[in-house]
């Protein structure tokens, strides 16, 4: 029989709706809570490289993703003015038979994985989080915020960098970093040159395209920032321009059609690493609470993908609690922390190039290359 017979998640994020599905897929009884009265989900888009879509796979969820998404083989590396230096294929290693990368907005993507989660039996609750939890040693008290008490074999919460399964676990300790950089989103209508994702390298910044559908795209811009703060502008959409200065040619042309200070979507760089464990007797974290990454190598939803498929198939496993998270722990912390380690040194490697540091060392190229390729070795 399973470690454990039912569980409660903390979080409707993508980790925690994935973590519901696998759970429910290996019998085990799962409640979900959301403390956001409604799904709150920003509409710009998604990366999903292969070993993304090869987790998706095994909880049944791959192929929804790609009918509503815009697969792509790899990266067309590009100068400021539009010069393409590179056209390097993408790698499939963990997943042959499916693409290298697969865009996908973000709603898109939380109705598949809500829509996965209920279909498989998880009940999910939002406005509703944990107020308190007394852990037994067998299992686990929990008082929700409505005021109702439950009781658990297990507790996972994958709410978030900013998560507060943590601070009750951890106190004070894990506080998400600034790495220097901010990220600015924003869709558009995906012309025909943009037959792959595409980056644009300029003076003080980077660009991608990240193709969404046959019809639609998105444009990251990846910048330096002063702090961590949560940008305010009067109009986001004239402070994302700004930032796109130094760029001609394609760039430059979808500059000017960024006009809607609603549709842009900023968010200061962060990262942390909780070291393992991840947990306290039989309350854990997981997802963005426990490793938060930059998107440098597209790997932050990849990783609580991973984590929870991997939850569902140690949990679901005939064994006690403790040697089922042991192992997982065992298969985790390491990736995560490779992932986040290398993603930076590639903020590290850009923003000394960025202040006109000559680094020797500095071959973000390769890194990003040889990192891909571990990472899509088994987990």
């Amino acid at each position: 029989m399973p470690a454990v017979s039912n569980v409660l998640i903390v979080g409707g994020g993508i980790g925690g709706l994935a973590a519901a599905r696998a759970l429910r897929l290996r019998g085990i009884a799962v409640d979900l809570i959301e403390k956001e009265p409604r799904w709150t989900v920003y509409g710009v888009g998604i990366i999903q490289p292969n070993n993304a879509l090869r987790a998706l796979e095994r909880i049944g969820l791959a192929e929804a993703c790609l009918e509503n998404g815009g697969a792509f083989d790899g990266w067309r590396i590009h100068d400021a003015v539009g010069n393409v230096l590179f056209d390097p294929p993408g790698n499939r290693a963990a997943a042959p038979h499916l693409p290298a990368h697969n865009g996908i907005t973000r709603p898109k993507l939380h109705d598949i994985l809500i829509n996965g989660a209920r279909e498989a039996g998880a009940v999910i609750e939002l406005g509703t989080t944990v107020s308190a939890y007394r852990d037994h040693g067998d299992h686990v008290d929990v008082t929700l915020s409505n005021g109702e008490e439950r009781r658990y074999d297990l507790v996972i919460g994958i709410d978030g960098a900013f998560s507060e399964t943590r601070r009750m676990l951890f106190g004070e300790r894990y506080q998400p970093q600034f790495t220097g950089q901010g990220v600015w989103r924003y869709n558009f209508a995906r012309p025909a040159e943009v037959d792959t994702g595409a980056v644009f390298f300029g003076p003080g910044s980077k660009v991608g395209l990240v193709p969404l559908s046959n019809t639609l795209m998105y444009m990251f811009v990846v910048t330096a920032e002063p702090d961590d703060s949560r940008i305010d502008d009067v109009d986001m959409a004239a402070a994302m321009r700004r930032r796109l200065t130094g760029y001609t040619g394609l760039v430059a042309r979808l500059r000017e059609q960024i006009t809607d200070p609603a549709g842009v979507v900023y968010r200061p760089m962060m990262n942390i690493l909780v070291d393992s464990p991840w947990r306290k007797g039989r309350v854990m974290i997981a997802g963005d609470a426990a490793h938060t990454t930059t998107p440098h190598l597209a790997q932050g939803a990849a990783m609580a993908l991973e984590d929870a498929v991997l939850l569902g198939e140690v949990l679901g496993d005939d064994r006690d609690l403790d040697s089922a998270l042991d192992e997982f722990m065992r298969r985790r912390f390491n990736r995560a922390k490779f992932v986040v380690d290398q993603s930076t040194q590639l903020a590290v490697w850009e923003l000394e190039e960025w202040s006109g540091v000559v680094n020797p060392e500095a071959n973000p190229g390769r890194l990003v290359d040889l990192a891909t390729a571990e990472l899509m070795t088994e987990y």
